[in-house]
């Protein structure tokens, strides 16, 4: 069971003050707290935007305090002033009070910007001086370094504080957000590149898709992010849809795929009394090919009616459309894949060809399942968007970078004596 830490994330602001790095500071604290870490926010200015993140107010963080930006000005033109030792100090208290019950703070751009130098170096006294505190420990987060910039140039000088921007600061941690900004920390304080962990930013699928409640759910369920192929089959359970062909090419994907997973949306044709035989069936052959974890069928998971909007959730978060007919009508499907910019893969039938015209693959439906595979497989490997969407959907989202990264440094951290 992992251990719960107490976690603060600090910044000059948090949201709902719109910015890149409180964006950053929101999903962070979100996921954290996810993990059952309890997690606060420190910020001059700001608001608990989530019930189960703490916001704590600090109005000297602030890069547009009175008093801070009356230090800056003697600061920017390269005179340190008893104003600036009074606004250290009086920080480094207050400060201390704040974070004496905490495990870990992660500080953002405090260690790398000039925006409030006075809590910059109260920071560095109470965590990296000789008569630093033992705990909390503290991870400095370098979204912009104020050195590496030209546009800050006139603003800096040599020596204390300014120097703090580029000093190797002790017993402390250092993420950068990329690979340029280890580079260029390890270059400006000297650093050893190695000792930097570089963390990237990340991606809330569930909100920037403004998915429904249901879809949330389902997608965690099936764990949808870990998989690099997900194929939508948005057909009723009968026969005439044919999805044992696709239960047998999913088996085949995985000659090329690590997870490939197929959605069989609709519930039971409610017609013909014979499609619960023809359901035992597809989920006998699902078991004989172990495709429990890739294949899913929304009929075992949901025993009413479906709204359009989770279908048009499944249609943004799918990769291809796979339409293994034997007969159709029409094809809706065709038309929605197409205004969701998702490859088709469909039966070579007349109305499918009228709806896809030269924009989708054609297959028999009794295509040999090995060759249909190797065919989406080559097709989807050439297709550029795919890759990219693939790879983000795994590798980026905010769950994955703070259960593969985030939290696996803060127990890192909290395990050094």
């Amino acid at each position: 069971m992992p251990v719960s830490r107490r976690i603060a994330l600090l910044h000059y602001t948090a949201p709902p003050v719109v910015g890149g790095v409180e964006s950053v500071i929101a999903h962070q604290a979100r996921c954290l707290g996810a993990l059952g870490h309890a997690v606060r926010i420190i910020a001059a200015r700001g608001a608990q935007t989530d019930p189960q993140v703490c916001f704590v107010p600090f109005p000297l963080a602030d890069s547009r305090h009175p008093q801070v930006l009356h230090v800056k000005a003697q600061l920017d033109c390269g005179q340190v002033t008893e104003a600036f030792e009074r606004l250290r100090l009086t920080i480094k208290e207050a400060l201390a009070r704040v974070l004496a019950d905490l495990d870990v703070v992660i500080a953002h751009n405090v260690g790398s910007l000039h925006k409030n130098l006075a809590l910059t170096a109260a920071l560095h006294d109470l965590f990296a001086s000789d008569d630093a505190l033992a705990r909390p420990r503290l991870i400095l987060w370098h979204h912009d370094l104020a050195w590496a910039t030209p546009r800050y140039r006139a603003e800096l000088h040599d020596g204390y504080p300014w120097n703090l921007l580029r000093t190797a600061w002790r017993n402390v941690r250092h993420v950068a957000i990329s690979e340029l900004r280890r580079k260029e920390l390890a270059s400006l304080t000297g650093i050893a590149a190695a000792t930097v962990s570089v963390i990237p930013n990340g991606l809330d699928l569930a909100r920037f898709h403004k998915l429904e409640a249901r879809t949330r759910v389902l997608a965690e369920r099936i764990r949808l992010t870990q998989a690099d192929l997900i194929l939508l089959l948005p057909v009723r359970v009968t026969p005439r849809k044919n999805i044992e062909l696709a239960l047998e090419v999913l088996a085949e994907l995985r000659r090329s795929f690590r997870r490939p997973i197929l959605i069989i949306t609709g519930p039971l044709g409610p017609h013909n009394a014979k499609n619960a035989d023809y359901f035992a069936l597809l989920k006998q052959r699902r078991a004989a090919l172990a495709l429990e974890d890739n294949a899913y069928f929304l009929a075992e998971m949901y025993d009413h009616f479906l709204p359009d909007e989770l279908i048009t959730d499944l249609y943004r978060l799918a990769d291809a459309l796979f339409l293994p007919s034997r007969e159709e009508g029409f094809g809706l499907p065709m038309l929605e894949a197409a205004i969701s910019r998702l490859p088709i893969f469909c039966s070579d039938l007349a109305p499918l060809r009228d709806l896809g015209g030269d924009y989708a693959y054609y297959f028999s439906p009794d295509a040999a399942p090995g060759l249909l595979a190797d065919a989406i497989t080559e097709r989807l490997r050439n297709d550029a968007a795919f890759q990219h969407a693939s790879r983000t959907r795994r590798q980026f989202t905010w769950a994955h970078v703070c259960a593969e990264h985030i939290a696996p440094l803060i127990e890192a951290v909290c395990a050094d004596e």
